[in-house]
């Protein structure tokens, strides 16, 4: 069993939270609070019935190392408490401690993307569903920074304040086609980062100007230009897909490029992938600041969609978060925050199980239980590697 005392690593980042209670209304200390909802969540709770249920059932085990003056706190007290945290100052504590426990990788890609959490809305109070743009770090699997908006059509403005609570020194920021914008670009490089962001009809003369300029190099065969071309074969479980990146570093029939602050490149990705033998063909456009190593194209290109293959999905499938009901515009967000402690602290612990496996594991084993809590996890920021890779540089 783990040394009983609240780890440096994840707790008492937590235990600087000031707590917005009337002293003389604190019968349940909010530490406590805030342990027992990380672990109600590690062990399968989605939800404040579940959390104080879980609290309740672990109440002797978690009285050794937690104070507990009145006993567990009912959920209506949890969904109260929850609802009059600073959602910045929780999200603040949680960046502190991803900073504490995540390598800085020079070339480090960072994916900018939202996710609607579905159900979180009260037509009857006139809220709509609660949509987070996440920063995520795709060495390191980990969120970097989060904020709230109330629709997907405000990321345009909830991007520059994610970005603004992010160190972008050396790495490189990807963004969907919605981020696409002069304002945006202007920051990343401002902050010292690199930018690739996706081309699409809300930048329709740029990524007609890209389109047209790869159509000309292609038709002189790329001679006497700066450009690479990567092609990438992945295949299993019935499923084909080969890749083609492109980079052309030929500006000159970019007119529009004088606009984006350090635009140096634009690029290309051909996919062609077969699936029970249908095959569809797809090609995307890009812009950046990267210059034309392919290589490094590719691996933005590519890490980019571990946001929603590693969280939103990961969120959706093994945490159920789409569903849940919360609706109280803090405490939803809290409790989204509480979700993404937990998802980090699962997705970096090196038990061969999945994510959804583990959370069992975690409500049955109390010594794997007191692994997530107190020990630190351990983080190795991983490499994007393609199979079948071919380079051909020209």
């Amino acid at each position: 069993m783990p040394d009983m005392t609240l780890d440096r690593s994840l707790m008492t980042h937590f235990s600087t939270l000031e707590d917005p209670r009337c002293t003389l209304k604190r019968r349940h200390n909010l530490l406590d609070m805030i342990v027992i909802a990380i672990a109600g969540t590690l062990c399968g709770a989605d939800g404040w019935v579940q959390i104080a249920q879980f609290g309740r059932a672990k109440e002797a085990w978690l009285r050794q190392f937690l104070k507990l003056p009145n006993g567990i706190p009912s959920h209506d007290t949890f969904g109260r408490v929850f609802s009059l945290l600073q959602p910045k100052a929780f999200e603040a504590c949680f960046r502190d401690w991803v900073e504490a426990i995540r390598e800085v990788v020079l070339g480090e890609v960072i994916a900018i993307d939202g996710k609607t959490l579905r159900r979180s809305h009260d037509r009857g109070k006139g809220l709509a569903a609660l949509h987070l743009v996440s920063a995520w770090s795709t060495a390191n699997r980990v969120v970097l920074g989060q904020v709230a908006t109330e629709a997907k059509s405000n990321e345009i403005t909830a991007i520059p304040q994610v970005l603004a609570l992010l160190q972008l020194k050396g790495c490189i920021v990807t963004i969907d086609a919605m981020g696409c914008q002069t304002a945006i670009a202007k920051q990343i490089v401002g902050q010292g980062g690199k930018y690739v962001l996706a081309l699409k009809g809300n930048q329709g003369t740029l990524a007609t100007e890209v389109e047209e300029a790869f159509i000309e190099a292609d038709a002189r065969e790329y001679a006497q230009v700066a450009s690479e071309v990567l092609e990438t074969t992945e295949q299993g479980h019935g499923r084909r897909e080969i890749r083609r990146y492109r980079t052309l570093g030929d500006l000159s029939g970019v007119p529009r490029c004088a606009l984006w602050e350090a635009m140096n490149m634009i690029g290309m990705v051909e996919s062609e992938r077969e699936v029970h033998g249908k095959t569809t063909c797809e090609t995307r456009f890009y812009i950046g600041c990267i210059g034309t190593n392919v290589e490094t194209f590719a691996r933005a290109v590519r890490g980019h969609w571990g946001v929603e293959n590693q969280l939103h999905w990961s969120l959706d499938v093994s945490f159920n978060e789409d569903a849940s009901r919360v609706r109280d515009p803090e405490a939803r967000e809290n409790l989204a925050l509480t979700r993404r402690v937990a998802l980090t602290r699962l997705q970096h612990d090196d038990t061969k199980l999945g994510i959804q496996s583990k959370r069992l594991k975690a409500g049955w084993d109390e010594r794997y239980l007191a692994k997530l809590l107190f020990e630190a996890p351990k983080i190795s920021p991983q490499k994007t590697a393609s199979k079948g890779s071919n380079i051909r540089k020209t």
